[in-house]
């Protein structure tokens, strides 16, 4: 049996092709288990990940004394795949993972289905939400929406599709409405889609909607005091920081709106206070470092803004990105970050990682390499605050090492 890590960021399968075909014939070889559970299906530029893991997490509240089963399927991943397959905020077991993998990439390859690493790993999901008899899935798409693996599925009980912005331009168009059409894919017939209003692409959502007979629902604001959303009324303890985080919990409260299952406002206070998000604009108080995964301009201008508000102090921002990101635009929005001491530039190990002499020398001159380890013990144990950003996939290295 070879290593599923192998097989995954193998040369021929580590790369993005969209399309349905490829997903679509490997799980009729397994008998389509995507078609056997409910599925809330969520797409967006930002936020999707969030608000799959509040919705996610009410359900397992509600649901906590019986033996219905929620599955979460989200990515990037930060220290395993197995990370981004959940049974009740349980991961996928690593000999299980490896198997699966194994097994359906066997399956492929006798069949002469070439299947990349997110389809493998979406057919994976898809399965082993089958073989696990669960009931419910929280389904977070990929890239884009209509030609995602994860767009095969028929009739999902909601849609939902979160902030949308400019990212990943180069497949799914250099305009809002182009990026919006794209997300918009996921909508079905007859279905029911959830959206904000202030969304940069709710027109064009909206006439998707109305093309597919699909009922459009406008997430309404989730309002604050003290600090704290109030839900229903009720003042809620909410892990999850950043204003941007109330219009996915918005889309969120929303859904479970939507699903008739008679939650409870207790049921969803008890969940808020356990919503957890690693790496999403988390300050760890005794290290004095603030992590956020922020790979896109919309997502940096979030960063920025919270650090101009809530942490004034002096600071360094140590950033590192991959290569596909639109880098100039996120280092352009960080250089407007008050009272930063030095902004340094920091390689991390993975495949398709932004190099420091790829870097133009306009945005090179401003930042300083981190050449070594020890170099970045030594700024992270400094009294000063540490801002790491730029990519998930840096903070899952550093969170690996023991740095963060």
């Amino acid at each position: 049996m070879k290593n599923a890590v192998e097989i995954l960021k193998s040369s021929e399968k580590f790369h993005i092709n969209l399309g349905l075909k490829r997903i679509k014939l490997i799980l009729a070889l397994l008998g389509n288990p995507q078609d056997k559970y409910k599925i809330i299906h969520v797409a967006g530029t930002n936020g999707k990940g969030s608000t799959c893991k509040i919705i996610n997490e009410i359900l397992i509240e509600h649901f906590k004394n019986t033996s219905i089963k929620t599955g979460l399927y989200t990515s990037p991943h930060l220290f395993s795949y197995c990370e981004r397959i959940k049974i009740n905020n349980v991961d996928i077991k690593d000999h299980i993972f490896n198997r699966l993998i194994n097994d359906i990439n066997n399956m492929a390859y006798k069949n002469n289905i070439d299947l990349t690493e997110f389809e493998l790993l979406t057919a994976v999901a898809f399965y082993y939400f089958y073989i696990m008899k669960v009931d419910y899935v929280i389904l977070e798409v990929g890239l884009g929406g209509k030609y995602d693996a994860t767009n095969v599925i028929k009739n999902p009980l909601l849609e939902i599709i979160t902030s949308i912005d400019f990212d990943h331009t180069e497949r799914l168009g250099n305009t809002i409405n182009k990026i919006a059409l794209e997300k918009a894919g996921i909508i079905k017939e007859n279905s029911k889609v959830i959206v904000s209003k202030n969304n940069s692409g709710f027109e064009v959502i909206k006439k998707v909607a109305s093309l597919k007979n699909a009922e459009l629902i406008e997430a309404q604001k989730i309002n604050a005091k003290d600090n704290k959303p109030l839900i229903n009324g009720e003042i809620c303890e909410f892990n999850l920081s950043g204003i941007h985080q109330y219009e996915n919990l918005a889309l969120a409260i929303c859904a479970i709106k939507n699903l008739n299952l008679k939650i409870t406002n207790n049921e969803i206070k008890e969940a808020l206070k356990k919503v957890s998000w690693k790496y999403r604009l988390e300050f760890n108080k005794e290290k004095n470092i603030l992590t956020d995964g922020a790979h896109n301009p919309c997502g940096v201008r979030v960063l920025v803004n919270h650090l101009n508000e809530f942490y004034i102090d002096k600071k360094n921002i140590i950033f590192g990105c991959l290569k596909t990101k639109d880098y100039k635009k996120m280092l352009d929005l960080l250089f407007r970050v008050n009272n930063v001491l030095n902004f340094y530039f920091l390689e991390f190990n993975y495949p398709s990682s932004l190099k420091y002499d790829e870097i133009e020398d306009e945005y090179k001159n401003k930042l300083k390499k981190i050449n070594s380890k020890d170099e970045l013990i030594e700024i992270l144990n400094n009294k000063t605050l540490s801002v790491v950003c730029g990519s998930l996939y840096l903070e899952g290295q550093l969170g690996i090492e023991g740095l963060l």
